[in-house]
């Protein structure tokens, strides 16, 4: 297979790995600098669609009965979890939100590229460096005959990145659009819709050893019901996942209302903290394996600071502070990444012997 290097240096030891450059990253992420006004409507009317749904009593991993909420961001309540440390928003995900979110407002044309050289770019620089970390934890395990299903495979890239680099893989979506964009990309099948109610019973049946969900957990409606399919599944030894974090990028959001919120918005209705992590691979009879640990909270806080400052009329400012900060971003995140308050995490589960 062929040789790809890790842009920039990740620290590690046996289990844990912190930080990831940010570099190009902003570029993938320019139009929530260029395009705030369009992006924070985008997620106020996602908003609005979950503030219809009923109110919700149950954490969503423990299922303990839920207090108060910690915060409000953009007119949503954001609910810790006292039992397993889970944030919840204090509305339901329902499926009538899942249809509307990710169906009828065409999710796709968020995250997808319609030319072939932009989306190599993005599988090279973002999930290359994905699928070689699960390598590298696999071949760290002695891991032969690797065989990945990829659930919510979206448009593609980490089936992509993964069959790149040598490993068996398929993935599964319930998008028809993203499907046939991610295997006209590809030029092959790599994905296969799989309806929403057709998930776990695919997951029960696979004879994948490694399940990924790049972005996944958060959005899965039944989530109980797809981590018993995991649980039951004994071909499925290992689970890679990324998932948002309870971060920094909250308070952010909470205190900046005139910024778009990535991070507590839009199709984001609960977030993860390694206690939620840890009870939830204990509840699929698995143990955190490996974790990598990095986050976007730094780049979201120098877009908040663009963001206000032009929205104040200092653009001239906003130039000069590109130049001073910029070059800060990877140090002064990597105090979140090791101090586990950033927005994101890579995380290899193993089944329990």
């Amino acid at each position: 297979m062929g040789e790809y290097v890790l842009q920039g240096e990740r620290e590690m030891d046996a289990v844990n790995q912190y930080g990831k450059p940010i570099g190009n990253l902003i570029q993938f992420k320019s139009n929530f600098f260029e395009q705030n006004s369009a992006m924070l409507k985008m997620a106020d009317d996602m908003g609005d669609i979950l503030r219809r749904q009923p109110k919700r009593e149950t954490c969503k991993i423990c299922k303990s009965k839920l207090g108060e909420p910690l915060f409000t961001s953009h007119n949503i309540g954001y609910i810790l979890c006292s039992n397993c440390g889970h944030v919840s928003s204090e509305y339901e995900d329902t499926n009538e939100f899942a249809n509307k979110v990710y169906i009828e407002d065409n999710y796709l044309k968020n995250y997808s590229e319609d030319d072939i050289e932009a989306y190599k770019k993005r599988l090279e620089t973002i999930y290359i460096p994905k699928a070689q970390y699960l390598l590298e934890c696999l071949q760290a395990e002695a891991l032969k005959n690797i065989k990945v299903l990829d659930i919510g495979a979206g448009s593609g890239y980490f089936v992509q990145a993964t069959k790149k680099l040598g490993m068996e893989s398929e993935g599964i979506e319930i998008s028809e659009a993203q499907v046939r964009f991610a295997n006209a990309m590809a030029g092959q099948e790599n994905l296969k819709v799989v309806g929403s109610n057709h998930i776990s019973e695919y997951i029960r049946n696979t004879d994948a050893n490694v399940l990924s969900a790049i972005g996944v957990f958060e959005h899965i409606i039944e989530l109980e019901d797809t981590l018993q399919a995991i649980s039951n599944n004994q071909n499925i030894n290992y689970v890679y996942l990324s998932v948002p974090m309870f971060s920094f990028s909250c308070v952010l959001e909470a205190s900046h209302q005139t910024c778009y919120n990535r991070h507590t918005g839009g199709t984001h209705t609960h977030l993860f903290s390694q206690k939620s992590l840890e009870y939830m691979a204990d509840k699929m009879n698995f143990d955190v394996a490996y974790q990598w640990k990095f986050g976007s909270d730094i780049m979201d806080l120098y877009r908040f600071l663009c963001v206000s400052l032009e929205q104040n009329g200092n653009v001239e400012f906003k130039d000069y502070l590109a130049q001073k900060f910029l070059p800060l971003l990877d140090e002064i995140q990597y105090i979140f990444d090791k101090n586990d308050f950033a927005s994101e995490v890579h995380m290899v589960m193993k089944r329990k012997q």
